[in-house]
């Protein structure tokens, strides 16, 4: 565990899964998101994010999402096509009271419409949360 005051944004990557040599997409990029995040991720695979145009097979998608941002289900369909099969989603929102929050039954009401589940909510930075969204590993048991 490291101490408050340490971490800040250092640990992030190490908190969504992102482990050095990923290759991590990032959707959505604006004005508003947490630099110190992009940075400890890029340090951490020691390399650039990809934006929206990648052609790569993807093990981490970002998707930093806002309240008008449109249809999140869309979003999370683009987002599943160059997903590698064991691939993360995260679905980065402003937390509760800044700009653009994205109420947490909204999440929850795209993600399954779109073949997701959702495993995980963590705090990302200071005014940023993460849902982890992946793949159901019973949905190939289920289509007998």
């Amino acid at each position: 565990m490291v101490a408050a005051g340490d971490a800040g944004t250092a640990g992030v990557a190490e908190s969504l899964g992102i482990k050095p040599d990923m290759v991590v997409q990032e959707i959505g990029w604006d004005d508003d998101v947490d630099d110190d995040v992009r940075a400890a991720i890029e340090e951490t695979i020691g390399g650039e994010l990809l934006d929206e145009d990648a052609q790569e097979v993807i093990d981490v998608v970002l998707l930093w999402w806002r309240d008008n941002d449109g249809d999140l289900g869309d979003a999370l369909v683009d987002a599943r096509g160059p997903l590698d099969e064991n691939g993360v989603i995260w679905v980065l929102t402003p937390k509760t009271g800044q700009p653009g929050h994205v109420e947490p039954s909204d999440i929850a009401e795209a993600v399954p419409q779109v073949g997701l589940a959702q495993t995980a909510n963590i705090s990302v930075g200071p005014g940023w949360l993460g849902t982890r969204l992946v793949s159901p590993k019973s949905s190939k048991a289920k289509q007998r």
